[in-house]
């Protein structure tokens, strides 16, 4: 495996974490800075609490369905090149995030 190219997709990732990292920071210095309600910082904070573990759970979900069909390409002895192979990994992708979807919507 060539790593060379993930040094510009690290790359990529860490410049758009500290983008958000810093609008965030600023979103909340500029509440603390215009004396906002209480109760709206509450509600702001709580929803991101919210949203992170709702990412988790979606990842998770993404990743469990990922391994299973990784589980089944081995069991099945697919090669790594054949369009079934990718067609299996995909629709377990996909099967993930709807399965994330209905589980969050029943929430």
């Amino acid at each position: 495996m060539d790593f060379g190219n993930l040094i510009p997709i690290s790359l990529f990732v860490c410049i758009v974490v500290a983008i958000k990292i810093i609008a965030e920071s600023r979103l909340r210095r500029r509440l603390a800075e215009t004396h906002a309600n209480e109760e709206l910082i509450k509600a702001m904070l709580m929803a991101d609490e919210k949203a992170r573990q709702m990412s988790a759970f979606k990842w998770g979900t993404v990743l469990v369905s990922l391994g299973a069909a990784f589980g089944l390409i081995e069991a099945f002895r697919l090669r790594s090149d054949s369009p079934g192979t990718w067609g299996l990994l995909l629709a377990a992708a996909g099967a993930g995030m709807l399965g994330y979807h209905f589980l969050a919507s029943r929430r």
